[in-house]
């Protein structure tokens, strides 16, 4: 449970990242700490502006906490779902709360789901329910009461809360009070936030828990194998990030820090075209096409729409990033500041069209790709045409330069796409391919025969695994191998690899390793015919997480400790990629 030393303005203390739980029903999500806090939780959608943001040290909180002195933290998720449960054995017996956002959920509307347990005793909880719209700025007003229904306003939400009966006005905020529980019971919270009047009656919590089991149970796949259970969760949520029909998130939050104190925490609420195509890329290994075919729907529009102009992210609805700035209002997670907004959308980063292309080929190959989707390939790949030559940002999103990874991906995307299209296409599709490839090796390769970091960078990169395992080059080619070679030299440490060599500081010094290379090397090793280290890889990587299951971009391995933005989509998808690859899950028929 929380230590001492709380945030002055909110009476908070932060837990570290791996102690947060996802609750997401594919418009937003929650995320929920080991003291019953959830912590964060953006209205009404996934890139607005928060109601619930203690984690960045803003005022808006919903608690739901024993009240006994002494307790210990636990949870879970159900199986195959983002159904979390919160559990703390207290010194007079054990209490739970079963956590949900009703799913599959409405874009104008949040129903968050809390059902108190008395699992061994009688049980006692604090409830504290003080929704700020607008990162904390916006107290509640117009608060009215009918028995255990509560109804407010907050910023230009509505709200209704059920269940809040034992619960007393809070001259600090809006709701607070102690619940009694007799062994065995359970009480129900339901709170609903709106962008316009809540007028119909809302349905019972029961009502509501069991449409929620159902559809999540439809819509993640059944596996079988060794890693069935956390394969399975990365696949949950990928689903609950992504909007049907829609982007998926790179992340539920924003300026969670990559290295503290170092500037290094950014918004990952937005969807990024590289991030969807892993996505739908690892959805289609397991033979489930919902993922698939809201990923190649996004990235169609985005490529029809913006062709040579493609922006690496958009939000969910496709709509450009907003430009990003600094949220004075919130002292932010210790360590950074609070900031929205991104960068990014003022880059140019070539990789992306080679990832579309590479998800396009793999929904045809699967027969989902329509006639948008065929247009969308030839748009991509005269992009790539027009471009392969620029300087861009890259992968690791930084200054222009010829990064060699972003012209071998586009490769591998030209090749895929060629492999599905008509004789004449395909024939100026894989000439082009081979026209980039005598470049880069013309340009990219090192003396020792490996790929190197940039045109002008003779550094390797963990980046430079991705065109082996994708199929720039035959695995057979002395470059992959080489490359493969030069990487774990440079790069590994204790079963963990790191993206690159930022300056002469020991690896972990400057960031953490990264759990996407940590994947990449388990794939790039299967690849070369070495199983045992490709299985040794994987399970280092997959145990980089905390109690919950979920992984961030970046793993402290001196502290064992998460590091980044939570959860991060894209490291899901490929240890969801990898589970599948190594044989570590299969899916059920």
């Amino acid at each position: 449970m929380p230590g001492a030393g709380a945030e002055p303005s909110t009476g908070v203390t932060p837990a570290v990242l791996r102690d947060y739980a996802l609750l997401a029903d594919g418009h937003r999500g929650a995320m929920i700490g080991p003291a019953g806090d959830v912590a964060w939780l953006c209205a009404p959608g996934w890139s607005d502006p928060a109601v619930f943001s203690t984690l960045l040290g803003g005022a808006g909180r919903f608690l739901v906490t024993p009240a006994a002195g002494r307790y210990v933290w636990g949870g879970h998720y159900e199986p195959g779902s983002l159904i979390w449960q919160s559990r703390w054995v207290t010194g007079d017996g054990i209490v739970e709360s079963r956590e949900a956002l009703v799913f599959p959920g409405e874009p104008e509307k949040v129903v968050l789901l809390r059902q108190i347990r008395a699992v061994e005793g009688p049980a006692r909880v604090r409830v504290v329910l003080d929704p700020r719209a607008d990162f904390g700025r916006a107290p509640v007003r117009d608060v009215s009461r009918d028995g255990d229904l509560w109804l407010a306003r907050t910023g230009g939400l509505h709200l209704r809360f059920h269940g809040g009966g034992g619960l007393r006005r809070d001259r600090h905020g809006f709701l607070t009070g102690e619940l009694t529980l007799p062994a065995g019971e359970r009480h129900d919270l339901v709170l609903e936030l709106a962008t316009v009047p809540l007028e119909r009656p809302c349905q019972r919590p029961g009502e509501l828990w069991r449409i929620t089991e159902h559809h999540w149970a439809a819509v993640v796949p059944s596996l079988d194998g060794p890693a069935r259970r956390d394969a399975v969760l990365a696949y949950a949520v990928l689903r609950g990030m992504t909007r049907p029909g829609g982007g998926m998130v790179a992340a539920a939050t924003t300026a969670l820090p990559e290295r503290a104190m170092a500037g290094r925490d950014y918004d990952y609420r937005y969807a990024w075209v590289r991030d969807q195509s892993f996505a739908g890329q690892a959805s289609a290994l397991v033979r489930r096409y919902d993922l698939l075919d809201d990923a190649v729907a996004f990235l169609t529009d985005r490529v029809l729409a913006d062709g040579d102009r493609l922006s690496p992210a958009y939000t969910v609805d496709g709509d450009p990033v907003p430009h990003e700035r600094r949220l004075t209002e919130l002292a932010g997670y210790p360590g950074a500041d609070a900031r929205t907004g991104n960068w990014v959308r003022g880059q140019f980063q070539l990789d992306s069209y080679g990832e579309v292309l590479m998800l396009l080929a793999t929904a045809q190959r699967h027969g989902r790709l329509d006639g948008d989707g065929q247009r969308a390939v030839e748009v991509a790949a005269t992009a790539i045409g027009r471009r392969w030559s620029q300087p861009d940002s890259g992968i690791w999103e930084l200054p222009p330069r010829q990064w060699t990874h972003s012209k071998l991906a586009c490769v591998a995307g030209l090749r895929a796409a060629a492999r599905g299209a008509t004789p004449a296409l395909a024939a100026r599709w894989t000439a082009l391919a081979d026209r980039i490839l005598a470049d880069v090796a013309a340009h990219g390769l090192a003396a020792e025969g490996h790929w190197r970091r940039s045109y002008d960078d003779e550094r390797v990169d963990a980046a430079l695994l991705l065109p082996g395992i994708r199929g720039a080059v035959p695995p057979q080619d002395p470059r992959t191998r080489l490359t493969h070679q030069a990487v774990l030299a440079e790069l590994a440490q204790d079963g963990y690899l790191y993206r690159f060599r930022p300056d002469r500081r020991p690896l972990g010094d400057a960031e953490g390793a990264f759990l996407l290379c940590g994947f990449a090397a388990a794939l790039a090793a299967w690849q070369a015919g070495d199983p045992v280290g490709a299985n040794r890889w994987f399970e280092r990587n997959r145990a980089a997480c905390g109690p919950p299951g979920l992984y961030t971009e970046e793993y402290d391995v001196r502290q064992r400790q998460l590091r980044g933005n939570l959860p991060q989509g894209f490291v899901h998808a490929l240890m969801l990629e990898t589970a599948v690859t190594l044989g570590q899950v299969d899916p059920c028929h």
